[in-house]
């Protein structure tokens, strides 16, 4: 009851405090891969190339992004790298097909609860346009310190589809289940925006660590109110689709994927290729 007390009066003062209120925040992300490569005849060949994907995947999800906001918008975007080849492991790419990586921005509207994601898929670009996820978020009294910030702890599951792409002896086979998956936010009421990382939001306070089971997202920087005005800026290039409609068009195309795995790797039996999406 104390803490429902506590949000109620900060959500009042959210509109008091808060009129001209910017910042940047920087984040770090790391999502466990789910590239498995099974050999029926225990070759031990196969270990050491799971190993050598597994770690190029591991790097490849790895990256710093910015969350650039105001009361009522913000931008999230990776940082700027410079472009490296892709990663490879036994002369197979692992491909990005999804990630947008340097070209991928997040716009979103709190007030409008609508989102603008600018992206691409195997160089591709789309620009999706939506309509916010309201989120069932449970807060809780539990907290812990995250730097000098004082985060209360909010989880929320939901029911998701879990794909998974096999390619058994050169054949491809996917599968789909729902699967229940729980994420866990912490967010500080010491920053009065209600906002976070990636699609993340809807909390009394800035998110500073997210966690989903595979995503993990960690702030590591907030700078309040800079010297220089933060400027926001929709993003506008690209294919525009609904949501619905791009997560069409990704399962095709890592499809696709597969496919060209199986033209790389040749028609060699004894081997499982599994890759999971979602959930």
């Amino acid at each position: 009851m104390k803490l429902i007390i506590t949000i109620t009066l900060l959500l009042f003062v959210l509109s008091l405090v808060a009129q001209d209120f910017q910042g940047k925040a920087t984040y770090k992300t790391h999502r466990k891969n789910s590239f498995k490569i099974k050999s029926i005849n225990g070759s031990s060949s196969n270990d050491k190339f799971q190993k050598e994907m597994e770690e190029k995947m591991k790097k490849m999800f790895q990256k710093t992004y910015t969350l650039n906001f105001t009361k009522q918008e913000s931008i999230y975007k990776q940082e700027a790298t410079l472009k490296t080849p892709q990663p490879q492991a036994g002369g197979i790419n692992v491909l990005s097909f999804g990630g947008g990586g340097n070209n991928s921005i997040l716009y979103k509207n709190s007030k409008e609860k609508t989102y603008v994601h600018q992206t691409d898929i195997m160089g591709k670009a789309f620009l999706i346009k939506d309509k916010l996820k309201q989120l069932d978020w449970e807060l809780t009294s539990e907290t812990k310190n995250i730097g000098i910030y004082t985060c209360y702890k909010a989880v929320y599951s939901v029911a998701v589809d879990k794909v998974r792409m096999k390619m058994v002896n050169n054949e491809l086979k996917q599968t789909k289940e729902k699967v229940n998956k729980t994420t866990t936010a912490w967010f500080t009421m010491q920053i009065p925006v209600s906002n976070g990382p990636d699609s993340f939001g809807g909390l009394p306070g800035l998110i500073l660590e997210i966690n989903d089971g595979s995503l993990t997202i960690v702030c590591t920087e907030v700078i309040l109110n800079p010297k220089e005005k933060i400027f926001i800026e929709i993003p506008k290039k690209g294919k525009k689709v609904n949501q619905r409609k791009f997560d069409e068009i990704q399962e095709e195309k890592s499809k696709e994927m597969m496919e060209r795995f199986r033209s790389k790797r040749g028609t060699s039996k004894g081997n499982t290729i599994e890759i999971n999406f979602g959930g």
